[in-house]
């Protein structure tokens, strides 16, 4: 059976991978670390004790071949590809064999970009629509229609 696993620490989409996840009768797991709370009448929650990465290897740990994994950390979808299960970005994009290495570069470009700048922070990303969850749910969707 297909499972779904949520690197839900600060996860704009978890309700709508609930409520997906619930018509299509698929279980879900919704990982965090201590500094976050996390509550939910359908998923399984795992706090995974603090670490910078310590969600994240969990989850890779815990998801195999043909489960669905919802991130937006570009290494945790990787990892999970490698394993060949199937990785989405909360944007609703999917990480594929095809694209990864390409995000990969780009995110270690621009990181690199930032420090020859000395402009370490970001001004964070762009306040979260109605169309970005509408897009992530079409999206996430037709993955899961994909894969059933």
């Amino acid at each position: 059976m297909v499972k779904i696993y949520v690197d839900a620490d600060a996860c704009p989409v978890v309700s709508i991978v609930e409520k997906l996840a619930k018509k299509y009768d698929l279980p879900v797991t919704l990982l965090c670390d201590t500094n976050h709370v996390l509550h939910s009448d359908y998923s399984e929650i795992k706090v995974i004790g603090a670490g910078a990465d310590a969600v994240d290897y969990a989850l890779v740990n815990m998801c195999h071949k043909g489960d669905i994994v919802v991130s937006q950390d570009y290494g945790v979808a990787a990892m999970v590809l490698g394993k060949g299960a199937y990785a989405i970005h909360q944007s609703g994009k999917w990480y594929t064999n095809e694209n990864i290495d390409q995000m990969l570069m780009e995110r270690h470009m621009n990181k690199k970009a930032r420090r020859a700048s000395g402009k370490n922070h970001l001004k964070g990303p762009k306040k979260r629509t109605e169309e970005d969850d509408e897009r992530f749910a079409a999206s996430f969707e037709k993955l899961i229609m994909q894969i059933l």
